[in-house]
């Protein structure tokens, strides 16, 4: 049988194609079987041979499937089933449950939430109590089903309920209902989880599923008072390792709840027995049980995250919250490494940072009190993450797994972060108080100390110098004096050196004079490729912050930038940042100065181009010229030398600058020296995207940075831009053009080769569309979103010269960034049809189709993501072309079947009056249009419309 095509859903049919999607090895005939089953399950005929699916005799694969189709009807087709049926319907279940608690397991789940789902629809009205009469039902004695198999089924019915209810897809005004009954029925389920779980003979099973289903239902905001002693008693349980995991997800669930914070003093009452952990949680660490540690831990820090303010409030009762705190930094620096050793560390600082912003939200006065309690506590948080952050011996971090090594990593900015935000409350004090141990450490005055402790205080320093303004410590200065003391022996300790360095790139630039303390250090590194990262952002945040003062350097950093490069030392990506680094460096000196420098650094590379040029393309010789062109763009994008610092406010010390310049820009001295060379490239490989690509960057980063200065380029790159474009069309070299058009359209001499580069690419494109465009999704984006920011220059001086059916067009293509572009072009393009007459001409003779192809997008057959688009287009539609518009309207909807067969002529109407009454309120008309396209799709009101 071939489930895709049996027309009927039969119990036989069913069971042959949950057989096919089961045990047939073939793939597509495993996706045809669970394509036409989930048919199944939503048709009329479920509601037949779910029960027959039921029956006793069926294997457990089958019974599961039955037991699903009745979730589904249920919760997704419940405005089906007559509310005359809604008892029968849960007698059938009831009596379902009662059969399968001592049968399959999976299948009991899937019918206690169908059960769940039946009572959250029926509930309050139609099944007043229902948790109390299921209580009831299951207590009753009577059948062949045993107490505890009646229990378990009772508790798996109280666990789901809950969880059901929090997926629903019940209406917004039901949910508040539905959870006010629930809420009330916690009376009912209270009393039954207290007697199981205190009760001496409870098999652990029990005591475990009692201990799930609080979980569950605290997820309703139970009141914390309400559920007080069952929190006790799971305390009690985690003394046994059996219920251990589920105690922690009770306790923890509970205490989390945002309403439990309004229960202050139930909170005073469960610090004391957080703190009773402390020593089965030492034991825990000491005897490696990672499971055990983690869950207390997880405990403590719940309670303590959720609720420090409160508990900070209870002034009284300081004592014992500071002993929680104490009890998390513990947890904060449990032994071992991260994540090999230990993995519990890592919950505790969010902590941190709750803590803190609780204590300096306080007025000053009460703030000034609790700092002399926590300052302390906070300066020893920052010596356990310093430590917390050590790398292991270099024997046992080599035994790492690179996935434990990139945890670490991460581990170690989770650190920095931290650290970084602690300083907000320790201030300058934390940096000397890391300077003193790093000079104990670095004189020798602790015998002991190894290269982790010294790369650790770096560290630290690094963490915070990156993010806060570090310029008015007095600690710096000497810490750059600590620097060329350090033994580097290790490429960990190297690295930290080296971002601490780069950390402190602003400070340099006011305090030139430590330069040359520090840049020999990183000019050696760059020459290690296990420093590649780390020497070269360093290399390029100097050269950016400090360029003004490098000039005495910049001999040395260009020889030795060309050495590595010529050595091949770093990655692709380095090599780019490095150029970078080298284009800012470059900026500040005399053009003669910079053209002699772009001689020596780019002359190699355009020889090596140059020969490149002249072989045969192969994929070889493409990724050295795609390197060599990327190394110029890089260093194109940040030489610029008309940039000047700016001013921080009216008593800033004296800018210091770069000396004025004379004469063409140096960028564009070369660029002209290359260019033929770039033609030729061009030549051979115009067929290949990415080189075309290549290419373009150089010339798109050059304007973005020189603006205006670019200007003895644009008419020769405007003719080479034609003619690649005119010979074989590729998005970048519109996205070049639409830089070109918006910083030199408004400029009269550049005019004339700028209107003709934009007249030629538009007459191609038009002429891909006309051929078919599907073939070209990123020409018609870039198209489209050229247009829409450039195109109003050429409006104004000459004609569009065509229709909009071409753009109209674009609107049909599958690729969402597309669309979204076309109707960008059309929002910028409508407004102005009062006011340019050729493009009112235009929206006159060509709107109407405009308005069909948005009509059938909304209609369903565009993604509904791309609704408040078509929303925007309709908006501008109303908003400037009215009568048009009503005009249109009307004759569009008047055809049967369209945009939707779905749709009825009432609900044509009346979306068109509501379109038509909201000119002002853009909003508003998205909503409209998000209801219209859920009633053309047949989604309105289930539950895929519901988070829409």
């Amino acid at each position: 049988m071939d489930p895709d095509t049996a027309a009927d859903f039969t119990v036989e049919n069913v069971e042959k194609a949950l057989h096919q999607l089961y045990y047939d090895p073939n793939i597509e005939n495993k996706n045809l079987a669970q394509k036409w089953l989930m048919q199944a399950q939503v048709s009329p005929q479920a509601w037949q041979f779910c029960w027959v699916l039921l029956r006793p005799e069926k294997v457990p694969e089958i019974q599961y499937f039955g037991a699903s189709a009745l979730h589904t009807k249920i919760s997704r087709y419940w405005g089906d089933i007559p509310a005359e049926q809604y008892d029968t319907l849960k007698m059938q279940l009831f009596s379902q449950i009662a059969h399968f608690a001592s049968g399959s397991k999976i299948v009991l789940t899937r019918l206690c939430v169908a059960l769940a789902s039946l009572a959250l629809n029926m509930m309050p009205e139609a099944w007043p109590g229902a948790v109390s009469e299921m209580v009831r039902m299951f207590q009753e004695e009577g059948g062949e089903v045993d107490g505890r198999a009646r229990c378990l089924a009772l508790l798996e019915l109280l666990t789901v309920l809950p969880e059901e209810f929090q997926t629903s897809r019940l209406p917004q005004y039901r949910k508040g209902q539905v959870r006010g009954a629930l809420g009330s029925e916690w009376t009912a389920v209270y009393p039954l989880l207290q007697q199981l779980l205190r009760q001496p003979d409870s098999p652990p099973l029990v005591k475990a599923r009692v201990l799930k289903c609080l979980s569950s239902w605290v997820l309703l905001d139970v009141p914390l008072n309400e559920s007080e002693g069952l929190v006790e008693a799971s305390f009690t349980a985690l003394a046994d390792p059996e219920l251990f995991d589920t105690a922690v997800e009770a306790i923890v669930n509970t205490i989390s709840q945002p309403d439990s914070q309004r229960y202050v003093n139930t909170l005073l009452k469960l610090v004391p027995q957080v703190l009773q952990l402390q020593e089965q949680l030492r034991d825990a660490v000491q005897n490696g049980d990672m499971e055990t540690s983690h869950g207390i831990c997880r405990i403590a820090v719940s309670l303590g995250e959720n609720h420090s303010r409160a508990l900070l409030e209870q002034v009284e009762h300081w004592q014992s919250f500071l002993a929680l705190v104490n009890m998390i930094m513990f947890c904060t620096g449990i032994p071992g490494h991260y994540p090999v050793n230990e993995t519990t560390s890592s919950l505790t600082l969010t902590f941190w940072y709750t803590l803190q912003d609780d204590i300096m939200s306080f007025e000053a006065e009460k703030q000034a009190i609790y700092l002399q309690v926590y300052r302390p506590v906070y300066f020893q948080l920052v010596d356990v993450l310093l430590h917390k952050a050590q790398f292991p011996t270099d024997e046992e971090y080599a035994s790492w797994s690179s996935d434990e090594k990139e945890q670490f990593r991460i581990y170690r900015v989770d650190v920095s972060d931290t650290l970084m935000y602690v300083y907000e409350m320790l201030g300058a004090e934390l940096l000397s108080n890391l300077y003193d141990k790093l000079g104990r450490v670095l004189t020798n005055t602790e015998p002991t100390t190894t290269w982790q402790d010294t790369e650790a205080l770096l560290y630290g320093f690094q963490s915070i110098a990156e993010t806060i303004d570090v310029n008015y410590s007095d600690v710096i200065p000497g810490l750059i004096g600590l620097i060329p003391r350090i033994n580097i022996n290790n490429v960990q300790l190297a690295d930290t050196v080296m971002f601490t360095i780069g950390a402190l790139a602003e400070w340099l630039a006011d305090h030139p004079v430590m330069l040359s303390s520090v840049l020999p250090l990183v000019l050696q590194a760059l020459g290690n490729p296990d420093l590649s990262v780390s020497s070269v952002s360093t290399l390029k945040k100097i050269c950016r912050e400090c360029k003004y003062d490098l000039p005495p350097y910049a001999a040395n950093i260009v020889a030795v930038s060309q050495e590595v490069l010529i050595k091949q030392i770093h990655k692709t990506s380095q090599c780019m940042w490095l150029m970078q680094a080298l284009g800012f460096l470059l900026s500040a000196l005399p053009v003669e100065e910079i053209l002699r420098n772009l001689h020596s650094l780019i002359t190699p590379y355009i020889q090596q181009l140059e020969k490149l040029a002249g072989e045969t393309p192969n994929p070889s010789n493409k990724l050295a010229i795609i390197h060599i062109l990327g190394l110029l763009s890089n260093l194109f994008t940040t030489l610029d030398i008309t940039k000047q610092e700016e001013e921080s406010g009216e008593n800033a010390p004296p800018i210091k600058s770069a000396p004025p310049q004379t004469g063409p820009n140096p960028v564009v001295v070369v660029l002209q020296q290359v260019f033929a060379l770039i033609q030729t490239v061009l030549s051979k490989w115009l067929n290949d995207s990415q080189v075309v690509e290549a290419v373009c960057a150089i010339f798109e980063k050059s304007v973005k940075t020189l603006l205006h200065d670019f200007a003895p380029m644009v008419s020769q790159l405007s003719e080479m831009l034609g003619q690649m474009y005119s010979t074989i069309p590729q998005a970048s070299a519109l996205d070049l053009t639409r830089q070109m058009v918006h910083i030199f359209a408004s400029e009269t001499n550049h005019f004339p080769p700028i209107k003709a580069l934009f007249e030629s690419v538009t007459s191609v494109t038009l002429t891909i569309f006309q051929q078919g465009p599907r073939d070209h999704p990123d020409i018609v984006d870039s198209f489209m979103q050229l247009q829409a920011q450039v195109c109003f220059w050429f409006l104004i001086s000459f004609t569009l010269g065509f229709s909009l059916l071409f753009r109209v067009l674009s609107l049909k293509f599958p690729e969402a960034p597309t669309v979204k572009s076309t109707c960008l072009f059309f929002t910028e393009l409508i407004p102005r049809c009062a006011d340019i007459p050729p493009v009112g001409q235009v929206v006159q003779e060509d709107g109407k189709l405009l308005l069909l192809a948005v009509l059938e997008a909304i209609g369903g057959q565009s993604s509904r993501s791309l609704m408040d688009q078509f929303a925007e287009v309709l908006f501008c539609l109303n908003k400037h072309c009215f009568a048009l518009l009503t005009v249109w309207l009307k004759e569009a909807l008047r055809s049967p079947g369209f945009p939707s067969s779905r749709v009825s002529n009432e609900q044509k109407d009346t979306f068109s009056q509501q379109v038509l009454r909201e000119r002002v309120n853009k909003r508003r008309v998205k909503d409209i249009v998000k209801e219209f396209t859920l009633v053309c799709r047949g989604l309105h009101g289930t539950e895929y419309a519901a988070d829409y």
